[in-house]
């Protein structure tokens, strides 16, 4: 963790503990992450994203989803986030109806991903913004999925095909690393009682989500090919964060 003085903007902080979601801008989300470490590799970073395997759990039948993961743990805020043994992703069926109840097991995030400034960066972010947010959790389950969603001529690409949800876990960051040649994808919020309470879409790289996953639920719309000919595709990067205890 970055010097205990070195705090997440506390304007990310309010409006995630009032609301329960927050969006962030890319020039905003550059400035805030940049406080905890360089973004030096960001583009061999977001090249990787080029290398994703082909999720073979779609319960749906669906081949438009590439992934990679990987673990993550951290304990109090002055620790440092260290990587676990690779291990599979699990969510009951309560939280993902269409493909949980099962243990996936996903290609791994790579050595270099894994390892680079971009990553480090995010993970140190997000274990200041998450702890100052829960400061009881001793120790944290930190998982990373690299996510491509592809679009083709014949067939929209499902972001969420689970529908709204919830991820089962504390905390969420959906960071928007590129997106390419595609419509849609619009994120929606919902509260516990179903009441909308935001709708918008990543457009840049940088551009992120911070969720409360206890509180709010959300979904992304489909994403058409603007051009046929030519590969579409929407990349994130998502973080969750659930107390191990």
């Amino acid at each position: 963790m970055p010097d205990t003085a070195l705090m997440p903007d506390r304007s990310l902080q309010a409006f995630l503990a009032l609301e329960g979601y927050v969006f962030v801008h890319a020039d905003a989300m550059r400035k805030s992450l940049e406080a905890f470490g360089p973004l030096d590799d960001w583009q061999a970073f977001a090249d990787s994203w080029n290398d994703l395997e082909l999720d073979e759990h779609m319960a749906d039948g669906g081949r438009y989803r590439r992934r990679r993961h990987a673990v993550f743990a951290a304990a109090g805020p002055d620790s440092a986030v260290t990587r676990e043994p690779h291990q599979p992703h699990y969510q009951g069926l309560d939280y993902n109806p269409l493909n949980g109840g099962v243990a996936r097991w996903f290609a791994p995030v790579s050595q270099a991903s894994g390892e680079g400034p971009s990553l480090r960066t995010i993970l140190r972010f997000c274990h200041a913004l998450f702890g100052r947010l829960a400061p009881a959790a001793a120790r944290w389950k930190i998982e990373v999925h690299q996510f491509r969603i592809e679009a083709r001529p014949d067939a929209e690409g499902l972001p969420t095909p689970e529908g709204m949800h919830r991820d089962g876990v504390d905390y969420v960051l959906v960071l928007l690393v590129n997106r390419r040649n595609i419509a849609s994808g619009t994120t929606a919020i919902l509260g516990a009682d179903g009441r909308e309470l935001g709708r918008f879409t990543l457009t840049q790289p940088l551009d992120a989500a911070l969720v409360d996953d206890a509180r709010v639920s959300h979904g992304v719309t489909a994403v058409q090919a603007l051009d046929p000919s030519a590969p579409a595709h929407r990349d994130v990067l998502v973080v969750t964060f659930k107390s191990a205890e």
